[in-house]
């Protein structure tokens, strides 16, 4: 009896000495804010979700392995909290997709990780974004607008992927993404130039990083490569279309720049980004058996640049100012012309996990331009657009 008791005690402790070294968090936003939103004939007026920080819910652990390694996991999910439809990857009823879902190992070198993971990108563009990536703020819905993976939003979220962040040293962090296609192309839709090619539909990215004391640089470049936009109606129209060449599925080369300074009684922040397409046709294609021409589908080139500032009060509130400018170039495509933003915001702390807010965002659009807002049908183009909104938003 007093050998089982023994063992017992000590199988107690071997257990809770695992249980010690395990550390697993739940944590969240709750986010809310009532929107008026006015652009050429249509208006909006009504709560939105998640409109500082997206609304989320996440859970997030390690566990010590030993020799300086730990495994590591992440998982996080977007909510709608005014509704029921999702907001992250899909558009789907259900109010709830994955922001971001991996594991991996970190060690004294860096981490290592597999899953939906966010691109370089996401945290540049949010580094020196005066109003840190929120929806209404010019750089996330410009960026987004303009087809670009390089953006504080959801298109820089990417599935099938494989990261190594490494640890800070001196201020200079790095991060690399590799973002499997998992596309197997038939004979109609190859897109590496006729070939089968197990790299189609993936896309890579680097990204660098240098913050200490009031300086934060960033720099990145991805690349989407052999994307598949619009060749699924291509081949529907025009079987055996030829591709080579880059007619369809080319690369999506993208590059940024940004930095800000910190002043103490202000905050100063500016960026530029540039988007190269080549997925998409530059010249007719002919059907090698109809001979009838494929429509011409113009490329997604861009470039947005910003400047911004915060402006803290006290120490509890902050005002945020920021401009943005898109300028497409689909090389006489639908899509020529200027969209350019000003917004600005008010933050005031009543805790150190509740804020109030409250914004305006003036949006305007040229005539060739792709009709951008903050807020789904208000852009119009060749048109301004107006949006004010005020919430609060909670951490936990």
């Amino acid at each position: 009896m007093q050998k089982k008791l023994i063992a017992l005690a000590v199988a107690s402790l071997a257990s809770g000495a695992a249980f010690a070294q395990t550390n697993v968090t739940m944590y969240g936003i709750a986010d809310a804010a009532y929107v008026y939103g006015s652009g050429g004939d249509n208006d909006f007026s009504g709560v939105q979700s998640g409109m500082l920080s997206g609304s989320r819910l996440g859970f997030r652990g390690e566990e010590a392995l030993g020799n300086g390694l730990k495994a590591v996991f992440t998982l996080e999910y977007s909510l709608d909290i005014d509704g029921n439809k999702g907001v992250g990857y899909s558009d789907t009823e259900g109010g709830l997709n994955a922001r971001q879902q991996f594991v991996g190992l970190a060690s004294n070198w860096g981490t290592v990780a597999l899953g939906r993971q966010y691109a370089p990108g996401y945290q540049a563009t949010v580094n020196n974004d005066p109003f840190a990536g929120a929806t209404f703020s010019p750089t996330s819905f410009l960026t987004a607008g303009a087809g670009n993976s390089i953006s504080p939003g959801s298109p820089a979220r990417w599935n099938n992927a494989a990261t190594f962040t490494s640890n800070n040293y001196s201020g200079f962090s790095f991060k690399g993404i590799y973002a499997f296609g998992e596309y197997a192309p038939t004979n109609t839709l190859d897109l590496n130039n006729g070939e089968d090619n197990i790299w189609d539909d993936g896309a890579w990215g680097l990204g660098a990083n240098y913050a200490n004391g009031p300086i934060n640089i960033d720099a990145v470049y991805q690349s989407r490569m052999y994307r598949r936009t619009n060749a699924t109606s291509l081949a529907t129209t025009y079987p055996g279309v030829d591709r080579t060449n880059n007619a369809n599925g080319g690369d999506t080369d993208e590059w940024y720049i940004g930095g800000s300074f910190d002043l103490k009684f202000v905050k100063l922040m500016a960026s530029y980004q540039d988007q190269s397409d080549n997925n998409n046709a530059r010249s007719a294609a002919s059907n090698p058996v109809t001979g009838a021409l494929a429509p011409r589908f113009p490329n997604n080139d861009n470039s947005t640049w910003t400047v911004g500032a915060v402006i803290p009060i006290m120490s509890s509130s902050n005002i945020h100012l920021g401009y943005a400018e898109l300028d497409m170039d689909q090389g006489g495509g639908a899509y020529d012309g200027k969209s350019q933003s000003f917004a600005a915001a008010f933050t005031h702390n009543l805790s150190k996990r509740t804020t109030l807010y409250a914004g305006y965002v003036w949006v305007d659009n040229d005539n060739d331009s792709i009709g951008a807002a903050p807020v789904k049908g208000l852009g119009v183009r060749d048109d301004d657009n107006n949006t004010f909104l005020a919430g609060v938003r909670h951490t936990f």
